[in-house]
């Protein structure tokens, strides 16, 4: 691609403000939503005060000119290096489902208190390119849900929301929060006023909604993409949960 051509194409404000980094960062700074740029060498290089106000922290020296995304050990875990080598290759991509290690932002002295015990997030990168010079990537992350609360629910909450795609094991879930199964299921109902299952399938119902408004996907391949049998169980409790088949809910949700 050439990133000259394509800059040429803005209007002149747009591009003016592109240019004018002191510009650009006022004006993120102004947005509701959490911002991060990061250099092409990985480095942080602005922070706006929604993504302050999100982690609760006070002081931007905790991320600014200290904080490295490419040598994050848990960032790099959780999006892998394939994903951290395009970022910083100056590609624009998406991330679905981002736990926000908020546990380690803690750990490393940025925050006093953690605002929540575990969240959600969707992240969009959107690189700036200087004609054919890689200038640098802006992150824009969209909070899907986020829990209070007691840790460990939070984390099992934070865990299915990250593994929908497999299939519901409360074993499991119990063990990786330390709980019998009886236990967590008891708590978790007492506090999400849901059963862990009904949380689980909630989460799979969306993300099928989502894939059933993807025409170039067939009804078939959109169970599939969320693991499930069109033809099996998950059908009958699609239709009682949204009171239409996959087909009909298609389309009613999609454009002639």
């Amino acid at each position: 691609m050439n990133h000259h051509n394509e800059f040429a194409k803005l209007s002149e404000p747009f591009r003016a403000l592109l240019g004018n980094s002191g510009l650009n960062h006022q004006f993120y700074d102004l947005l509701p939503i959490p911002i991060e740029i990061f250099a092409p060498d990985g480095t942080c290089i602005f922070v706006n005060r929604a993504m302050m106000e999100f982690v609760n922290a006070s002081d931007a020296g905790w991320v600014v000119g200290t904080y490295n995304l490419k040598h994050d050990p848990v960032c790099l875990a959780i999006i892998g290096q394939e994903n951290m080598d395009k970022i910083f290759r100056g590609a624009a991509c998406s991330y679905a489902d981002f736990p926000v290690p908020i546990q380690d932002v803690a750990d490393r002295g940025a925050i006093d208190e953690k605002p929540f015990e575990a969240a959600i997030m969707d992240i969009f990168v959107l690189p700036l390119w200087d004609g054919d010079t890689f200038v640098c990537t802006t992150c824009f992350f969209t909070v899907k849900n986020m829990y209070q609360g007691r840790n460990d629910i939070a984390m099992a909450q934070e865990y299915m929301e990250t593994h929908w795609q497999d299939e519901f094991d409360l074993e499991k879930l119990a063990r990786l929060v330390g709980l019998s199964s009886r236990h967590f299921r008891r708590i978790f109902k007492e506090i999400v006023d849901e059963t862990p299952l009904e949380f689980y399938q909630r989460i799979k119902l969306a993300r099928l909604k989502e894939r059933l408004l993807d025409d170039k996907l067939s009804i078939e391949q959109a169970f599939e993409a969320c693991g499930v049998d069109s033809h099996g169980a998950y059908h009958k409790y699609f239709k009682e949960e949204t009171g239409m088949s996959p087909s009909e809910y298609r389309k009613a949700n999609t454009k002639k």
